[in-house]
């Protein structure tokens, strides 16, 4: 095999610039982004939500309270807790609304109720702050269908010890909260192994008997409309969440007006008030920015649940589409100069092949939302940087291993024949070789492109945009209307995706 390529001490070299090369220049597009990003921001608050119906809310009446005194930017449904946390400490949004259990418990690992001071010192060397109550508990509790209480035996959580039957459908992030499933399981001495739901599927499953019992916030709005019993929490096991503002310390500073009309907000949200606004939105199918709007208002709002059709061509979709193509393009041709040099190396030099397999096989086994969550602290922001990278990273795979076959199948007698005519390695390689290969080569980029299609939709739940947007919202509201909205463009780009490599490959095929 040696002969038919250059000598490694050519084609190593080369092939390593080349990589080099292919990775600056992701590098590069990706600070300038971030820079780009940075100094557009630098005028504009910016207010994330978590992925989750009440913070959605939350957020948006936060933007319009402010939006008078300053340019908003909304970074709505940034994954979960982790994840909206490194987006605040990066400077990537300046605040969001969270609640004080899940700042005591989870964010920073106390192991009992402590007070706003004491937080807020903890918090004071990382530039946070947390401040204006909203005026609401939303605390944590498991509900259960009232219809399985034949007995009347189960109202509390610590009957559930007795019915190890049960079938428990938690939240992710509930099961591995601080102040979630294990210490819950601990102290009430729950025997059952719970499976994980996504919150906004989780009533379905329970209404559907696929679960028995379930987390839920206790300003859910479907408590009412599915009439679950409550258990109660008889050790006293969960903590107060009441409802206030994480935010960066200097925002005061650079957005005095707002952060003043901020402070109005402090004590004005009632219990019924956010169960009333969960309901409007996840009940009645009204926007988030509407309900926001009804609520600082005080008007009745007309809005009406829109269909499929205008959600899918809102005025959204020109924008989603936008974002999904760049983040899908730029990837893909950064790992298409990565990935081509990577498979020739892979192809001509056995004992390299198996390294350079292993490696882009083992990134393609990372999780996406444990890649991003990763990527968020080691470049310092959310966004398109690390979606960027992380697509790059999922890319490579099926373009190596294509380039590294396609050389492989190329028969030898065509190499012979090449460096017969005189022919250097390297010119054999480049005139012969890579042409032959090509269209395997493609193969492995549209297969990577198809990919990147479905994989970008990850990238809306640390506000890189794309039609994942339009999914996350869904999934937090259980809207199928808007799982679809954001579903259907998605294959659409894939099959699109797909129709011009297949042309572009009859195209190569007679030309070859």
């Amino acid at each position: 095999m040696f002969e038919l390529f250059p000598p490694v001490a050519t084609i190593l070299p080369t092939c390593l610039r080349t990589v080099r090369r292919a990775c600056r220049q992701l590098v590069a597009i990706t600070c300038l982004l971030s820079m780009t990003s940075a100094q557009a921001d630098a005028d504009t608050l910016r207010v994330g939500s978590k992925r989750f119906i009440e913070s959605y809310l939350l957020g948006e009446i936060i933007a319009q309270t402010a939006a008078p005194f300053a340019a908003i930017e909304q970074k709505q449904g940034l994954g979960n807790t982790a994840i909206v946390f490194e987006a605040l400490k990066s400077g990537s949004i300046d605040l969001y609304p969270e609640y004080l259990g899940t700042i005591d418990f989870e964010l920073l690992k106390h192991t009992g109720a402590t007070s706003l001071e004491q937080i807020n010192r903890e918090l004071a060397p990382l530039g946070l702050g947390v401040g204006i109550p909203l005026g609401f508990n939303n605390t944590y509790a498991l509900a259960m269908r009232a219809a399985d209480d034949k007995h009347g035996d189960l109202k509390k959580v610590s009957d559930l010890a007795r019915r190890p039957e049960l079938r428990f459908g938690l939240s992710h992030e509930f099961l591995g909260r601080a102040d979630g499933w294990p210490g819950l399981a601990q102290r009430y001495r729950l025997p059952q192994t719970p499976i994980g739901l996504d919150h906004g599927i989780a009533y379905e499953a329970l209404a559907n008997a696929q679960a028995d019992v379930i987390d839920i916030y206790s300003t859910d709005a479907k408590i009412r409309q599915y009439g679950l019993t409550v258990l109660l929490d008889d050790f006293g096991y969960f903590p107060r969440y009441d409802a206030v503002l994480l935010y960066r310390l200097d925002i005061a500073q650079r957005f005095p007006q707002a952060w003043q009309a901020l402070q109005h907000l402090q004590g004005r949200i009632s219990e019924s008030d956010m169960i009333a606004m969960n309901a409007a939105a996840e009940l009645d199918g009204k926007s988030f920015a509407a309900v926001a709007q009804t609520y600082l208002s005080k008007t009745a709002d007309a809005t009406h649940r829109a269909g499929l059709w205008g959600k899918l061509f809102d005025g959204n979709l020109w924008r989603l589409t936008r974002q999904h193509i760049l983040l899908v393009l730029l990837s893909v041709c950064a790992a298409a100069l990565c990935g081509i040099p990577l498979g020739v190396l892979a192809a001509a030099y056995p004992r390299l092949r198996h390294a350079v397999m292993a490696l882009v096989g083992v990134l393609q086994t990372i999780p996406a939302l444990a890649l991003l969550a990763m990527l968020i602290p080691l470049l310092g922001t959310i966004g398109t940087a690390p979606a960027l990278i992380a697509l790059f990273l999922y890319a490579l795979l099926p373009i190596v291993r294509n380039t590294c076959t396609g050389i492989e199948q190329v028969p030898g007698e065509l190499r012979l024949a090449a460096m017969a005519l005189g022919l250097r390695s390297a010119d054999g390689l480049r005139f012969v070789v890579l042409p032959l290969a090509a269209p395997v080569i493609l193969a492995g980029i549209k297969t990577a492109a198809v990919m990147s299609v479905g994989t970008a939709t990850i990238a809306a739940f640390i506000g890189a945009g794309g039609y994942g947007e339009r999914i996350a919202t869904g999934l937090a509201l259980n809207d199928h209307d808007m799982l679809l909205a954001g579903a259907i463009p998605a294959a659409a780009l894939a099959l699109i995706t797909q129709f011009l490599f297949e042309a572009g490959e009859r195209l190569l095929q007679r030309r070859i």
